[in-house]
């Protein structure tokens, strides 16, 4: 399985380009002011997003992929996707989203969908039986991987996560919180409509 060229893919270039995406863009929120603009309340709804895209990616690490697990990461993709949409229209009432931002959220949106058509490429029998059709039976049942990828690759990558991603969208919380005496929602985002874009 190691030598699959789509395998390689998603170990060595999408998700590397995801990791990258997504600390680019707590870096376009810290630029912004989060923590002044629209607060802690966009950290959670980020957290949230964090959390809707860790769900599929360690299933697909660490258990073997089946029609359970492909119909898991389509529903999630789906969610992930109307969370995004919140997620811009809330930021928008208080806080400029900027062109280079912008660009970064087209990468975090896309590398999800990319993700989820190299596993169903990769296990196209179990997502035709999801629909009652092909040659094989639908599983719907949680198993280890029989061929777990190896552990350094496993270690670097849940290192790499814990210290760019989900650490920064910590501290970008605990910001907002701290310059909102422990609201939520600062001031400007409660003046503002939803996507009302404003200057900050």
């Amino acid at each position: 399985m190691l030598n699959d060229p789509m395998v390689l893919i998603l170990m060595y270039f999408v998700m590397p380009i995801w990791l990258i995406a997504g600390f680019a863009d707590w870096l376009c929120h810290r630029a912004t002011h989060i923590e002044s603009t629209t607060g802690a309340k966009e950290s959670l709804i980020h957290l949230l997003m964090f959390v809707e895209v860790g769900i599929p990616l360690l299933a697909a690490m660490f258990l073997e992929v089946n029609s359970l697990i492909i119909a898991l990461m389509m529903v999630v993709f789906l969610a992930h996707e109307a969370t995004a949409i919140w997620d811009v229209r809330y930021a928008t009432t208080a806080r400029t989203v900027s062109p280079v931002e912008q660009h970064v959220h087209s990468f975090l949106e896309m590398i999800p969908l990319m993700g989820l058509v190299s596993v169903v490429s990769l296990h196209w029998g179990q997502f035709l039986a999801l629909f009652g059709v092909g040659a094989e039976g639908a599983r719907f049942y949680l198993a280890w991987k029989q061929h777990q990828l190896p552990v350094g690759y496993i270690a670097t990558v849940m290192s790499v996560i814990l210290l760019f991603e989900l650490l920064p969208y910590l501290e970008e919380l605990f910001r907002g919180l701290r310059a909102n005496s422990g609201r939520l929602v600062p001031p400007k985002a409660r003046r503002n409509k939803t996507g009302e874009t404003t200057m900050r």
